[in-house]
């Protein structure tokens, strides 16, 4: 599904460049859940983004579902992501002037044969599917971080993408809201077969993938869980919640 060979990317910063990545290979398969962890500053984010057509390395391939990303126009890039791309961004990017069910319909408006009446049909059965629908009308500064966190993860799910990339989708949530982010992203791998790639800095939620990416300093240092994937699809975030059942026997014993 996706493919990095030599992957090199770097930075002008005078008196000298900055190499962000540094010759990265690696695959990812259809259907499979991997996320990618490191610090701050090791090059997840700038991966992420080369990953779906959004920046350009300097040197190397990248192949998304037979495509070289390197060897398209912008125009080609944008077709691409509005067919089989889904991105989740960490500051959740919903434009400010558009309501919730028009912010998830915007893939559709940029390129789909569908009418007006059939994205916000489309649009409003994917709030409803996040739990949302109750406020289709309300712009981005009347939500909580979590339902805008809900209203982008709709419109990545709105033109039923083969991949979805998401960057640190939990990273300004509180825990509640992270489970329910997570539980609807893991909905959709198990069940339509999404390949998913994030990139978080929590342990918990690299423990639910496939296969751990670790980077530092522009390179892939480790991977684990190779060989598992499927192996954590049917597992459930809720299973990260404290056994409240079990505690509470635990003292009632006492």
């Amino acid at each position: 599904m996706l493919s990095f060979l030599n992957v090199y990317k770097s930075f002008q910063s005078e008196p000298e460049s900055i190499e962000v990545l540094k010759k990265i290979s690696f695959q990812v398969q259809s259907g499979e859940f991997v996320a990618i962890m490191g610090p701050s500053g090791s090059g997840k984010s700038t991966l992420l983004g080369i990953a779906a057509g959004l920046d350009q390395p300097d040197e190397g391939s990248v192949i998304l579902d037979d495509v070289d990303l390197t060897k398209e126009d912008e125009t080609s890039l944008a077709s691409l992501r509005a067919e089989k791309i889904g991105f989740i961004f960490q500051n959740f990017q919903l434009l400010p002037g558009m309501n919730a069910v028009e912010n998830v319909g915007i893939p559709l408006y940029l390129k789909s044969s569908l009418s007006e009446r059939q994205i916000l049909e489309k649009s409003m059965n994917l709030l409803k599917s996040v739990s949302m629908d109750h406020r289709a009308n309300h712009f981005p500064k009347q939500l909580s971080g979590g339902e805008e966190q809900r209203v982008a993860i709709a419109r990545a799910f709105v033109n039923d993408p083969k991949i979805i990339f998401a960057d640190e989708p939990t990273a300004n949530l509180d825990s509640k809201n992270s489970r329910v982010v997570l539980d609807l992203l893991l909905e959709r791998n198990k069940l339509q077969n999404t390949t998913l790639v994030i990139v978080t800095h929590d342990p918990s939620v690299a423990k639910l993938a496939d296969r751990v990416l670790e980077m530092k300093d522009g390179e892939i240092v480790s991977t684990s869980g190779l060989g598992t994937k499927g192996s954590s699809a049917s597992k459930s975030v809720k299973s990260l919640k404290p056994a409240k059942k079990a505690k509470a026997a635990k003292k009632k014993r006492k």
